[in-house]
């Protein structure tokens, strides 16, 4: 006998609607459960990089190959835009007229 819940419905889901079933979890890239896997050709670029790894808290494998270009492309840190305010209607326009924004450039 299945269960049925408010008009009837019922549950489709069986099993897996006992909870936090997640088919697909997230696991952050550079942590000790899913390393960085980088290539460099020579070991003063790995003391480098090893260092950027070591100031960022992440964790890497880097492998040193002077036949092979080097990839650090995993490494790519995101850098924060600061993006500016959009005025409001009523605020000061911005190109300098003492005209509000509504009436000038709006």
């Amino acid at each position: 006998m299945s269960k049925f819940f408010y008009r009837g419905r019922p549950d489709i889901m069986g099993k897996h609607n006992l909870g936090n079933y997640q088919p697909k979890p997230k696991v952050k890239s550079g942590s000790e459960e899913n390393p960085l896997i980088l290539q460099v050709q020579t070991p003063e670029r790995e003391s480098e990089i090893s260092a950027i790894l070591i100031a960022n808290d992440l964790f890497g494998t880097i492998s040193i190959n002077s036949e092979m270009p080097e990839d650090i492309t995993p490494l790519d840190i995101p850098v924060t835009q600061i993006v500016e305010k959009t005025p409001q209607r009523n605020d000061p326009c911005s190109c300098g007229s003492n005209k509000k924004y509504k009436k000038c450039c709006g």
